[in-house]
């Protein structure tokens, strides 16, 4: 190798040696990508326990065992899970799970949770149990059962949010 190579090698090095000299000092200020130094702000949980009392209490002074609803849920999940499908409730026990043609449904463990109002109470119940980091819930206001659930168990994971819409309530 010529000598004057060696010599123009060297010299390109030099800034390049600079350079990571003088950033390497700013690298180690530098928070790791995996930690955040955001906080997000949440919700008050007493706030949706007390909603949620009072909207279950609500219901529970109504005594209504046989009602029927539409139920929907968006998820990550099967498209068998969401729905819609029609629970219809007699002597507080589900009496039927149904598409909305009236056809019985294949997987009736995929509503298991949601299959009558005070199981959805429990839902909700839960997630302000567990501290999820938002609890939204919209109550039927003359009868106190949801009418909408979003719960997002944690902001640092995807795909384990919950949604629910409960509509066409009727009393049987």
């Amino acid at each position: 190798m010529p000598r004057n190579f060696k010599t123009h090698l060297m010299q390109l090095r030099w800034p390049i040696m600079i350079s990571t000299a003088l950033l390497m000092p700013l690298s180690f200020n530098t928070p790791a990508i995996s930690q955040s130094t955001v906080k997000i702000a949440q919700r008050p949980a007493a706030n949706d326990l007390q909603q949620l009392v009072v909207n279950r209490k609500l219901w529970n002074q109504q005594n209504i065992r046989n009602y029927r609803y539409t139920l929907s849920r968006s998820c990550f999940c099967a498209p068998a899970a969401r729905g819609p499908v029609i629970i219809t409730v007699r002597n507080g026990i589900t009496a039927s799970i149904t598409t909305t043609t009236g056809e019985p449904i294949s997987n009736p463990e995929f509503f298991e949770r949601y299959k009558t109002i005070p199981k959805l109470f429990n839902v909700i119940a839960d997630a302000i149990a567990r501290r999820a980091d938002n609890v939204d819930v919209t109550y039927n206001s003359r009868r106190g059962y949801p009418t909408q659930i979003s719960i997002d168990y944690s902001f640092q994971t995807a795909d384990e949010e919950l949604f629910l819409t409960i509509e066409n309530f009727q009393t049987l």
